[in-house]
């Protein structure tokens, strides 16, 4: 309904058309506001105000106009209303074959979900640590893939080169895309940083002066990572890639909920950050599936769209548009905010835990999510052990914790990883990581060291009954079975 079809509901209802028509004209004025600004709102809607905007959307995708006789191949049908239902009746996605940000003709709704959505994260991410990024855009691809788009896109300005300089990250699908890309990965190794590991700066400089700067891809490098593994020096690496003229592409997956790392990679981009991908569903707590490309100069980016080939889901463009606007900008401050007091509180809570029953919380100096736990008090343990205190954290339903142990080799892509999870070809205790991403609430914290307390009291059990029996051969040994 519109202003007029209120005025024609007087004859119905009287003056109370007056109220419904002033409860409209509040609502719309949302709307025009976002349109005209296309800025991520303060404060947040409510589920009824986004339901009805996005059926409005609905109403210009082509599969939704009265009369529309669709003869093509790819016409938005629906067999099924839930899945209908699901995606708002829009289902032509979005871009075109030549480029995933271009208006889709179809999908004049689709379209501008998309073209707003990429609007509000930019506005986000400039005023939480990023103030001259130029350019985002979201893609309907998860990370992995997102940084392979970018890889081909950065090669394509570099068609000779055919190295790209990876400080190791023991995370598959990054090193994955490297390959897939079609590509030869330099895996850097780590330096100690305290506790932690960090990308050799020195390395990568003779890494680049051996292989020649010419021939190199971009430097790969990582902020968001699982502890021990620190954020890499991307300022360090910035210099370089300025000095060396290299494109250099940064591994943000899960790093957008840190306001820290964002200021970061805003100071390595006074000398050379070409693009940065984050994760739609680690940042956002959105469905998997989607991630975010940002860049400091927009051409780059819009060749990222122009790589990107034929029309790709509306989905993710539409899950964060909608989580956005429900949340609104001090929403999502508010969640940074209890989310750096969580991590704090893990921390805090893990070291109470080495405090009762052994063992260490590593000092990681710069990874502000992720937590490492180091079982020194178990340090001459069989590798077995470790992933039996992972199956039983499992059991009690604590999920995304990582139980890394001794000697698990992986063979990748036909690369050789010694100690595959640590990040390091270095002999290391066997240890556990715990992360305080967003939304995280205290209460799962609390549930999860409860647990794990639990499970170390049994483990312990089991190491003391292993060596009274180990030590007393005698007639009254205790039953080991």
């Amino acid at each position: 309904m519109d202003a007029s079809a209120f005025k024609a509901t007087k004859n119905l209802i009287k003056h109370y058309s007056d109220h419904a028509l002033q409860s409209y004209e509040s609502r719309r004025k949302k709307i025009i506001n976002l349109l005209n600004k296309k800025l991520c709102p303060e404060e947040g809607w409510e589920d009824s105000e986004i339901e009805t905007f996005l059926h409005e959307l609905a109403m210009m995708d082509s599969n939704n106009f009265l009369g529309s006789c669709g003869v093509g191949e790819r016409e938005a049908r629906f067999a099924s209303k839930i899945v209908a239902r699901r995606h708002y009746y829009m289902g032509h996605g979005i871009g075109r074959s030549g480029d995933i940000t271009e208006i889709q003709p179809k999908a004049a709704g689709s379209s501008l979900i998309g073209l707003l959505s990429n609007f509000m994260v930019l506005d986000l991410l400039k005023s939480i640590g990023v103030p001259s990024l130029q350019k985002c855009i979201i893609v309907p691809l998860a990370t992995g893939m997102g940084i392979l788009l970018c890889l081909r896109t950065l090669h394509s300005l570099r068609p000779k080169s055919k190295f790209v300089l990876w400080p190791r990250l023991d995370q598959k699908s990054c090193f994955k895309c490297i390959v897939t890309a079609g590509f030869t990965p330099v895996i850097i190794e780590n330096v100690s940083a305290e506790d932690g590991l960090i990308g050799s700066l020195d390395e990568i400089q003779n890494t680049v002066e051996k292989v020649g700067p010419e021939n190199i891809v971009c430097i790969l490098s990582t902020v968001s990572s699982f502890a021990p593994k620190v954020p890499d020096d991307i300022t360090g690496i910035a210099k370089l890639c300025k000095s060396y003229d290299i494109p250099h592409l940064i591994n943000n997956a899960y790093g957008i909920q840190c306001p820290q790392y964002l200021s970061t990679i805003e100071l390595a981009a006074k000398d050379r950050v070409d693009l940065f991908v984050s994760s739609t569903d680690k940042n956002f707590m959105v469905p998997v599936g989607g991630s975010i490309i940002c860049g400091f100069n927009k051409k780059t980016v819009e060749l990222v769209g122009k790589m990107y080939p034929g029309r790709g889901s509306g989905a993710p463009s539409t899950d964060l548009f909608i989580t956005l606007l429900n949340i609104g900008k001090k929403g999502y401050i508010k969640l940074l905010d209890e989310r750096e007091r969580n991590f704090l509180y893990l921390k805090s809570a893990l070291g109470e835990v080495a405090d009762e029953y052994g063992g260490k919380v590593l000092v990681t100096p710069g990874n502000k999510l992720s937590v490492a736990f180091a079982f020194s008090q178990l340090e001459s343990l069989h590798h077995k052990l470790f992933t039996e205190i992972g199956s039983m954290l499992f059991s009690k339903f604590v999920m995304g914790s990582r139980l890394v142990a001794p000697g698990d080799h992986k063979t990748i892509c036909g690369f050789e990883f010694k100690n595959w999870g640590s990040h390091t070809n270095e002999s290391f205790v066997g240890y556990l990581t715990a992360s305080a991403t967003i939304g995280v609430e205290r209460k799962d914290i609390d549930n999860f060291i409860k647990h794990f307390k639990i499970t170390l009291h049994k483990v312990q059990k089991q190491v003391n009954l292993k060596v009274l029996c180990e030590n007393y051969k005698t007639v009254s040994q205790p039953d080991c079975s």
